[in-house]
């Protein structure tokens, strides 16, 4: 999938605020973090893979993992949403009261095929913790557009067609702000060392 320049922009704002974090001598304040005060998530209303109507507010108190992606992807979701899932597993074996205040959301780019009996079937394979949503095209589009997410339909395949979309995983605190990209794609080790990191 091509990176489109809306996934990049999270990225910069993470290296920037990584670089001034080295600038700090030890000792002093704590940690920001990466996103600290960048513009990404809000409010939305969708549905989950039970049928459930499922709001921002549901997930209030919780840290969040989340993932856009769709469930006809034939690589890079699944392989993504593997390495989220066997990442919190690992913090799970060592400290389960750490990885019970992580929510992982996969949130679709994909509504059309993405009913939530599709979802059921794609994220209940990886981890029954995983929250799937989806909703109509216009409530995904507002989502994606909160969290700076780029989604099109590209070329067709003799099974459907394929959708172009940025690939980022957001760490969201308890209080619903951004605080760091999460490197899913450097595999399930890296996604547990970000939630050890910095959820609290």
């Amino acid at each position: 999938m091509k990176p489109h320049p809306l996934s990049l922009a999270p990225v910069a704002i993470a290296a920037a605020a990584l670089m001034l974090g080295a600038c700090q001598p030890s000792g002093q304040a704590a940690e920001a973090p990466p996103l600290a005060g960048a513009r990404i998530g809000g409010p939305f209303t969708l549905t989950d893979q039970t049928g459930r109507t499922v709001t921002d507010r549901d997930f209030a108190g919780k840290y969040r993992l989340v993932y856009f992606g769709y469930t006809f992807c034939p690589d890079v979701c699944p392989t993504d949403v593997q390495a989220i899932a066997a990442g919190l597993k690992q913090v799970a074996a060592k400290d389960p009261a750490l990885a019970a205040k992580v929510v992982p959301i996969f949130i679709t780019v994909d509504p059309a095929r993405d009913t939530p009996a599709v979802l059921r079937q794609f994220v209940g394979a990886f981890d029954p913790r995983i929250v799937g949503l989806t909703g109509s095209a216009a409530a995904i589009d507002a989502v994606r557009q909160e969290y700076g997410v780029y989604a099109a339909r590209a070329a067709g395949t003799k099974d459907g067609y394929l959708v172009d979309h940025s690939r980022q995983t957001y760490l969201m605190g308890p209080d619903d702000k951004p605080i760091a990209l999460v490197p899913a794609d450097k595999g399930p080790a890296a996604v547990a060392e970000t939630i050890e990191h910095w959820v609290k």
